[in-house]
């Protein structure tokens, strides 16, 4: 008999969010029309299948309709505008190649306002519809009785989350555990206002009672056989129940699941962007490397020509670093030193470090001696935000030292970084400094969005130009 899969949690309201899409795409096609005194014709319909034909397949792909009750609003809002950005592009590509909307009667301004309007209604519609339901939720409305099975690192965790997330629309009733509570001192600590109610049997009680409705077990991994039998008896109750692994004793890196044949697997360790995260990111960096390069062109001109005039030496230094997957890459930046380090042993520069060059020590204090890796940037080997690239020879060596140090090479490094604005950059003279640096450099893994790469590019303006630690 087949175990099962496990599914994406689906939206209650999926199939009137559905519903609500379609009547705005409709219907926005007719205001737009009628808005600006233009005869409905067939052809106009004709694009309204269409579109709502593309954005029902890319909305299912990309799972639109998910249940995003416990996610952030900034990622709906994403998934929303990439599905509809995808109609565009294959409505652009039908008009393209096909003579249907050559006609006089016509009007091409029509599709354009259509496709725009819709882009702002379809997330803006979504914007309200979360604020309503969130202000009900926090103020008692909708809600949901929730309690936990295991006093653990990963249940405490969920009732702090539970806790500061009243538009979950979740109550959590306590803590229900086997264990004596003389072998809970130390949970208890950490307990803070939840409430130890009792032992499992009796969180079993109350469902059968019917006076729980989800029911949250999170023991730890070794305890298969006693979460087995819990499983057995709440399927004679109507609670809804879930398992939480204790994955917190991971460092989760954008874990997801996935599906191998018939079995079911959770990455602890992935990338954050593939798919089409990785294309996106890669439009992301042509499209800021192209601007950026277009301003700094004449400057970095006058930068070469400084090097050359005040030392003796070639104007752009490459240095073998680990780009993605751990391939090396040659980054390049403006030679700032008399000597090119590049071998087994890389020593960082330090403060009054006679290998910089006058001119040199303002590139480095400035940053100006990285413009060059925006053709790193171009060329797809780097991209504009990351984490930074180490020589090979700091990579060898912390590798050994910090845990989990290689993650970081999970995406392409940047030219500025998470760490850099928050004042982890250059010298790390010591252990501590590079493991903040790699802390920040996996926190910006986990929260990888395209709106997040923006704020770092505007922090960077601002504070990723200099640092007391630059040398």
């Amino acid at each position: 008999m087949s175990s099962g899969i496990i599914r994406t949690a689906q939206n209650s309201f999926s199939t009137v969010f559905r519903l609500i899409d379609l009547a705005i795409i409709s219907g926005l096609m007719l205001i737009v029309c009628y808005a600006m005194d233009i005869v409905f014709v067939n052809v106009y319909m004709f694009q309204i299948i269409t579109a709502i034909a593309f954005f029902l397949l890319y909305s299912e792909s990309l799972e639109l309709y998910r249940s995003w009750r416990t996610e952030t609003l900034t990622s709906q809002l994403s998934v929303t505008l990439v599905c509809w950005s995808m109609v565009c592009g294959s409505l652009a590509f039908i008009m393209y190649f096909t003579s249907v909307f050559d006609s006089v009667s016509v009007s091409k301004q029509v599709p354009f306002y259509w496709l725009v309007s819709c882009a702002v209604a379809l997330p803006l519609w979504r914007l309200i519809g979360r604020l309503v339901l969130n202000n009900f939720r926090s103020n008692g409305a909708n809600t949901r009785s929730a309690l936990i099975i295991g006093v653990t690192k990963s249940g405490l965790a969920l009732a702090r989350n539970i806790q500061k997330s009243p538009h979950l629309g979740l109550k959590l009733i306590g803590f229900c555990d086997d264990r004596d509570e003389e072998r809970l001192e130390v949970e208890h600590q950490a307990l803070e206002d939840n409430k130890f109610i009792g032992d499992v049997n009796y969180a079993i009680e109350m469902a059968n009672r019917s006076s729980i409705d989800n029911i949250f077990i999170a023991m730890p991994m070794s305890a298969e056989k006693r979460i087995q039998q819990i499983l057995n008896v709440c399927g004679n109750t109507t609670a809804r129940v879930h398992i939480i692994p204790d994955f917190f004793t991971f460092n989760l890196i954008n874990s997801r699941l996935s599906k191998i044949g018939d079995v079911q697997t959770l990455s602890i360790y992935d990338t954050p962007i593939n798919g089409l995260s990785s294309w996106t990111k890669r439009v992301e960096d042509l499209i800021l490397s192209t601007s950026i390069l277009s301003i700094i062109a004449i400057p970095m001109l006058f930068i070469a020509l400084l090097i050359k005039l005040t030392s003796k030496g070639p104007v752009l230094f490459k240095q073998d670093r680990y780009g993605l997957s751990g391939e090396k890459i040659k980054v390049w930046k403006f030679r700032s030193m008399t000597s090119a380090d590049n071998g087994d042993v890389v020593i960082q520069a330090q403060k009054n470090d006679s290998r910089i060059t006058p001119f040199g020590a303002f590139l480095r204090r400035t940053s100006l001696d990285e413009l060059p890796q925006f053709f790193n940037v171009f060329s797809g080997s780097m991209s504009v935000v990351g984490p930074r690239p180490h020589a090979v020879a700091h990579n060898e060596k912390y590798r050994e030292e910090i845990g989990c140090y290689m993650l970081r090479h999970t995406v392409k490094p940047g030219i500025t970084g998470w760490a850099q604005i928050n004042g982890w950059r250059g010298e790390t003279e010591t252990i501590h400094k590079m493991e903040k640096r790699i802390e920040f450099d996996l926190d910006y893994l986990r929260n990888w969005s395209v709106f997040f790469d923006l704020k770092i590019v505007f922090l960077t303006i601002f504070k990723g130009f200099s640092g007391k630690n630059v040398y």
